[in-house]
């Protein structure tokens, strides 16, 4: 019988991510030879200690868990939405550790990012360069072989590293995809849809190679993967986190692609448990910064991890009951809010 869920949300890392059903024909994929991962037994986000925390102490909804593994099961990307400080981006670092993912593989969006970028930099410059250097290595000879091979001027990008074919999927964080330009969105499509990209300098080169193997290098590592004449094609879909902040609605095709999940603003329970995993067991200050916070939560201009920090210096201050609440009423300018509005 499959395993479900597969993601459980308890922060317990195990490997059932091994057990998952084969994926619906029609997100069936069957790239190349097989990679092997990144040490699945390491801490799948050993990227920053940051991280790592953010890693071990997330707390996921039964709606995140349902639609975390709706994601695995149907091999398609998950589209977060929801409020800053709602834990968006910290998903993809729990499901990565708890599954034993590897490394999260990271995609910050901006309004200049292109699909280009998130696939592979090539940099013809230096590959020039060193074209150069080889020639008057060889005393200036006209048509000198280019032993600068284009492999040795080029790495993939974030989603093209995810899109190796793996044994097990590889996690891939597109950060704040609402910031892009209008049609990174639309490119996206049939990369995420196909499982694959070609990289034509890669494909020209292949012409003229006796395997058509390149060498090249993969996002986040030295490391060096094969690709066969230019192209790639995964094997294990990654599991493909997209984060929005909800500044911008994105096309009909697109989302019918994407398993959508909404966080919203947590609760008082949930504020508590959060508290807890981070701080430990919330006293009877940190209990009235969490009401003070749910009170101005729906103004909008409040995030999690501004309660934290309160409660934080709160707790960090070696100081009477009546200095801890004047503590707390400043708190808001240091925390980036307007100076005299109500604290929490």
């Amino acid at each position: 019988m499959p395993l479900w869920p597969v993601y459980t949300g308890t922060n317990e890392p195990h490997d059932g991510i091994t057990e998952l059903p084969p994926p619906p024909p029609w997100r069936d994929f069957d790239g190349g030879p097989v990679l092997a991962a990144p040490d699945a037994s390491a801490d799948a986000s050993a990227v920053s200690p940051d991280r790592t925390h953010r890693a071990e102490t997330y707390q996921a909804t039964p709606e995140t868990v349902q639609l975390v593994n709706a994601s695995l099961y149907l091999r398609r990307p998950l589209l977060v939405t929801g409020p800053p400080g709602t834990g968006k981006s910290s998903l993809v670092y729990a499901v990565a550790r708890e599954l034993r993912l590897g490394p999260v593989l990271r995609w910050n969006i901006t309004s200049r990012s292109t699909l280009h970028d998130g696939l592979y930099q090539y940099d013809p410059l230096s590959r020039l360069y060193a074209a150069r250097q080889e020639a008057a290595r060889q005393g200036g000879a006209q048509g000198a072989d280019d032993r600068s091979g284009i492999e040795h001027h080029l790495r993939l990008g974030p989603l093209g590293t995810a899109l190796l074919p793996y044994a097990r999927p590889r996690a891939l964080l597109i950060d704040e995809i609402d910031k892009s330009d209008l049609d990174l969105p639309n490119d996206l499509l049939n990369v995420l849809e196909e499982g694959q990209y070609e990289i034509p300098e890669l494909v020209r080169a292949a012409r003229h190679a006796p395997d058509g193997v390149a060498e090249v290098l993969a996002d986040g590592t030295d490391e060096r993967v094969p690709v066969a004449r230019g192209r790639v094609r995964c094997r294990a879909f990654p599991f493909v986190v997209l984060t929005s902040n909800g500044e911008r609605e994105f096309p009909p095709a697109f989302l019918r692609r994407c398993v959508t999940l909404h966080l919203r603003q947590p609760d008082d329970r949930q504020l508590a448990e959060i508290v807890r995993a981070h701080l430990g067991e919330p006293d009877a200050h940190a209990r009235t910064l969490i009401d003070r916070f749910l009170s101005r939560a729906g103004t909008g201009d409040l995030a999690t991890d501004q309660l934290l920090n309160a409660i934080y210096l709160a707790r960090s201050a070696d100081l009477d009951a009546d200095s801890l609440d004047r503590l707390a009423e400043q708190l808001m300018p240091y925390l980036g809010q307007t100076a005299g509005s109500e604290v929490f």
